[in-house]
């Protein structure tokens, strides 16, 4: 009886930190969430929480999922999750995800074979979050074209990207706390599939703008973009 008691107790005790054991191995920052990339409703109800709907972006609902990466699925973003400013020195892969692997009409409408798409990566926290008076920083433009194979496809990778601002790494500055740092894909609103004429930001703060808040949301309506898909991390100084 007393061996059974003993065991009862041990058992309790694993029970009990079981959940604190889960939660040190995998930290609530840190998602495993390819999966969830592809729900466009998580996308969407993230988006909000983080607050980057309605402030860095208006109001819309992704139709393709965006996956990131940086040399390896290790440093990838999900959704929210925090990565080391050390490891996104160079420009990521970037891939669009269809939500319904069996196609997806809204989808098939929008992307056209020979249409440009353009992605962006901005970070409204500059310098921090509680003072983003350098808001928004542009830390990347670039723009490519639909391959004729691919539009129809359940992936497409945005290969062949020519940059209209070249990728400036994500840099917090020390003591700034977590920085959002966005990425969002746009397509010509009105369909086209002529070549598009970009208009290059003057300078990487307030995307050009004179005023803080001027950022990637202006800049895409001034260039007749609609925004379909996106992505966001969170990086931090190590100095805090």
């Amino acid at each position: 009886m007393k061996g059974t008691v003993q065991r009862l107790l041990v058992l309790l005790a694993l029970l009990t930190l079981a959940p604190i054991i889960v939660a040190s191995l995998f930290p609530s920052d840190q998602h495993i969430m390819s999966s969830k990339n592809n729900d466009m409703v998580e996308v969407q109800k993230r988006l909000f929480d983080a607050e980057i709907i309605p402030t860095v972006i208006d109001v819309f609902k992704p139709i393709m999922g965006l996956s990131v990466e940086w040399g390896g699925s290790k440093d990838a973003a999900s959704l929210g999750n925090t990565l080391d400013p050390s490891h996104l020195q160079s420009s990521p892969t970037a891939r669009l995800e269809r939500a319904d692997p069996e196609g997806d009409s809204r989808t098939a409408s929008i992307l056209r074979p020979g249409m440009t798409y353009v992605l962006t990566l901005t970070d409204p926290d500059a310098p921090s979050r509680d003072d983003p008076k350098w808001s928004e920083f542009c830390h990347w433009i670039a723009s490519g074209l639909v391959p004729p194979s691919s539009a129809s496809s359940s992936s497409l990778p945005l290969a062949d990207l020519k940059d209209v601002m070249s990728y400036k790494p994500p840099s917090p500055p020390p003591e700034t706390g977590k920085h959002r740092y966005v990425f969002l894909v746009f397509v010509p609103a009105n369909g086209t599939s002529e070549p598009l004429d970009l208009s290059k930001p003057g300078a990487r703060k307030h995307w050009g703008g004179d005023k803080a808040g001027h950022g990637v949301k202006d800049w895409a309506d001034t260039n007749g973009l609609l925004p379909i898909a996106a992505n966001f991390i969170y990086a931090q100084n190590e100095k805090q």
